[in-house]
């Protein structure tokens, strides 16, 4: 992060405003369709997902703050019981697994969302056994690259209601993100605390444009908006895993 090039920092910034705007607007999906981009400026999860996570605690702590009541927190307590094997393995498998198969597994998964949006293909859970796959997929790849939300957002949408869904979601990011980042900070991986003092007001510039769209794209134009970005993440994609 200390010798970028020009175009790399500039780039940097723009994609923060973007992760920023998507993990407030939708309550979810700032790392799953920020973290491809940033692949692309330097091809290492290692050093994004530090950033990715102090940012993700620090928004979502202000976000439910003054929500704290509108959690569901049964259900919040059941799912987390599911997810914290599959995450932790997910989290040595990043420390553990070479770098270039986890940007494989982060450009492979991302796909597979891109084309579920692009073809409005909505990922669902249905049963408990399909529910609970769903939990430790996504509690698994949580743990690797912090990539996990669509699956983790189709269980909850089914168990939380509407009003509950996004602060549920910023409760649920911010232990799973204290976990790995608990974890990342015993294995001294670098945190790069220096560049969060330019990153996080570039982030925090997407979160509020992101909660004053908010309520619009929960009213109904979220379908068109997933199906643009993920026409634009399969290109994405595509250009990440031929490099």
């Amino acid at each position: 992060m200390d010798d970028l090039q020009a175009w790399q920092y500039i780039a940097t910034a723009l994609i923060f405003v973007w992760t920023g705007f998507v993990r407030s607007g939708l309550g979810f999906g700032g790392a799953a369709l920020g973290l491809p981009l940033l692949l692309l400026v330097v091809d290492d999860a290692l050093i994004w997902l530090p950033l990715i996570g102090i940012h993700l605690l620090f928004f979502s702590s202000i976000t439910v703050s003054s929500r704290i009541h509108a959690v569901n927190w049964p259900y919040l307590k059941k799912a987390l019981g599911i997810m914290i094997i599959p995450m932790l393995i997910g989290v040595f498998g990043l420390l553990t697994l070479p770098p270039e198969w986890v940007v494989v597994f982060v450009y492979l998964t991302t796909l597979f969302y891109a084309f579920c949006y692009l073809f409005k293909f909505q990922i669902r859970g249905g049963n408990p056994w399909v529910d609970n796959t769903l939990l430790i997929s996504g509690a698994y790849a949580a743990g690797v690259s912090l990539i996990g939300a669509p699956l983790i957002v189709a269980v909850f949408a089914r168990h939380v209601t509407i009003e509950q869904l996004r602060n549920t979601l910023f409760v649920l990011w911010f232990i799973l993100v204290v976990i790995k980042l608990s974890v990342l900070l015993w294995a001294g991986i670098d945190f790069w605390w220096f560049h969060h003092l330019w990153l996080l007001p570039c982030a925090a510039l997407g979160h509020i444009v992101g909660l004053k769209l908010h309520e619009r794209l929960m009213a109904g134009d979220s379908a068109t908006f997933k199906q643009i970005i993920g026409g634009a993440l399969v290109l994405i994609c595509i250009v990440g895993l031929l490099r």
